[in-house]
């Protein structure tokens, strides 16, 4: 007994290419809707958003401190302003939307994802984040600091 590949996908994908539309758009407009609000709530006025559990705990900025004003920068056309604010977070931001682009492409034309991504990205992935974490901590490296 052979299995088919149409036996195995969810029924989302055995739809027609209009059904597979709904999972990317539902994603895009929920970005949509987090982005319009921290355009609209400005980060840099205090109270708007709560602290930083990390930084009110310990003194030190965790990898997303900064994260919301890049975002608001971004949002409001000011690339320099976010790489000032967390460049880590500018880097993501980009490497999620090429991300985006391919998985939804991927969705709507009904293709099943054929590689995971290697363990060394992954491992990867975390180092620099950690590595991130604690250099932008070190005295003198300011610059990495969410000004």
């Amino acid at each position: 007994m052979s299995v088919r590949l149409d036996d195995v996908r969810p029924p989302l994908e055995r739809s027609g290419g209009g059904r597979r539309l709904l999972v990317p758009l539902g994603v895009a407009a929920a970005a949509a809707a987090v982005v319009t609000t921290i355009a609209l709530v400005d980060p840099n006025v205090s109270g708007h958003y709560p602290t930083c559990p990390w930084l009110a705990l310990t003194g030190t900025y965790c990898p997303g401190c900064g994260s919301l004003r890049a975002i608001h920068a971004l949002a409001h056309g000011d690339p320099a302003l976010a790489m000032a604010r967390n460049p880590l977070a500018v880097l993501a931001i980009g490497w999620l939307t090429v991300w985006f682009v391919v998985w939804a492409r991927r969705t709507i034309t009904g293709r099943v994802r054929t590689t995971m991504a290697p363990a060394w990205v992954l491992y990867g992935i975390l180092a620099t984040i950690l590595t991130y974490w604690v250099v932008r901590n070190v005295p003198g490296w300011t610059w990495l600091s969410p000004a």
